[in-house]
């Protein structure tokens, strides 16, 4: 009997270390994977509550699922090579469409960030997510590290010309998201204090500047309204009160599923796009929210682990960039929605409901699934 088991447990093991194997031949990070599908399922689920049920929104953002993790899995299939030789094309790119949009663009809501081709409608600026560690990563890598001073001015201006771009859409969160991706990628190619301290001196000098020329009258409006959302609480502050009630209502356990009065009433707005986590912890409580931010510190932290054993170092800035835009966008919607932060127009990761953005993010895991599958190279070739 003892026998028949050990001969069961070698070919089970055998089994499943041949389906790794095979997942790895794919270069499919099942650590990374696995995570990406829950949150997706569980975006699903509070996107039904939030929709009122709508079954042709749900069937977009099914339909938006299937090509997201076609393009995860086809991304994961291009090698360092690959990525570095397209990255300053696919920049290139990225500013010629955001130029299209200034010129051409679609407007609605106030804003004009979109780009039409009559069978599909797209925003640019989620491209420049991607884009923009690419680029930078590129740039940087191409000589040793730490960049010099040279190399960092034209890794600032890569970073500059086209967030101003998307913030005279105006597109205040993306903005600062694509901001942060390259920034990010400079800090970690190891600049040094000086600069860093020079460059939080001219931001502190620019803020004046930025408030008087650069913002709009809703923007600025949005951010007096985060002081005191009690000020006007039917126009500016309407939305954070009502997310903040909202959150506040479902407790711990939550209300029940398609329970919620502020989603299903209506009385919370943006609810399947900024600020559907509100509906989550209306419907699903604190338990809910703990649920959902296990996943996201799962991929997180398998993000963290992919850039730490990267193989070169434009791999590995290519990598923290793109992490970093994660969770800068993760902790920019969650302080949005609670009231930490002025409510900037950026969705929740993976959760929220959208096309574009969800196809931009799973191009970024794709090339972290690639890096995490990259074979070891020589020293010489780093």
């Amino acid at each position: 009997m003892s026998h028949d088991f050990e001969r069961v447990s070698q070919v089970s093991s055998r089994d499943l270390g041949s389906r790794i194997a095979f997942l790895r031949l794919l270069h499919i990070d099942l650590w990374l994977f696995i995570p990406l599908v829950l949150l997706s399922m569980a975006g699903l689920v509070v996107l039904y509550s939030a929709s009122g049920q709508s079954e042709p929104m749900m069937t977009a953002q099914i339909r938006n699922l299937f090509v997201a993790f076609a393009v995860l899995l086809t991304t994961a299939q291009l090698r360092m090579e690959t990525l570095k030789l397209i990255s300053p094309y696919v920049f290139a790119l990225g500013l010629l469409l955001l130029v299209g949009v200034a010129f051409f663009g679609v407007g609605a809501k106030g804003a004009q960030r979109w780009l039409s081709l009559g069978f599909i409608r797209f925003q640019p600026s989620e491209i420049m997510k991607v884009a923009m560690p690419l680029a930078v990563a590129w740039w940087l890598s191409k000589k040793a590290l730490p960049p010099t001073a040279k190399s960092m001015l034209v890794a600032a201006m890569m970073v500059a010309l086209p967030s101003f771009l998307i913030l005279r859409q105006p597109d205040l969160g993306t903005s600062l998201l694509v901001a942060s991706s390259g920034l990010a990628v400079i800090y970690m190619a190891g600049i040094q204090w000086r600069y860093i301290l020079s460059l939080i001196l001219v931001a502190l000098l620019s803020i004046w500047p930025a408030w008087v020329f650069v913002l709009k009258d809703y923007q600025k409006q949005r951010v007096l309204t985060l002081f005191n959302p009690e000020s006007d609480r039917l126009g500016a502050g309407w939305n954070i009160i009502q997310s903040k009630t909202a959150i506040g209502s479902g407790g711990w356990e939550g209300l029940g599923w398609m329970q919620g009065s502020q989603a299903q009433l209506d009385f919370l707005p943006e609810g399947h796009t900024d600020f559907i986590i509100a509906v989550l912890a209306e419907e699903f409580g604190f338990r809910g929210v703990s649920l959902l931010f296990i996943f996201y510190a799962a991929i997180l932290f398998r993000g963290l682990i992919i850039c730490w054993h990267a193989q070169s170092s434009f791999a590995r800035l290519l990598a923290g960039g793109l992490i970093t835009t994660f969770f800068f966008g993760l902790v920019v919607n969650l302080g949005m929605v609670s009231g930490l932060l002025p409510v900037v127009g950026v969705p929740l990761p993976m959760v929220s409901y959208g096309g574009t953005a969800m196809v931009s993010m799973m191009v970024a895991f794709g090339m972290l699934m690639a890096i995490s599958t990259e074979k070891p190279v020589t020293r010489a070739m780093r």
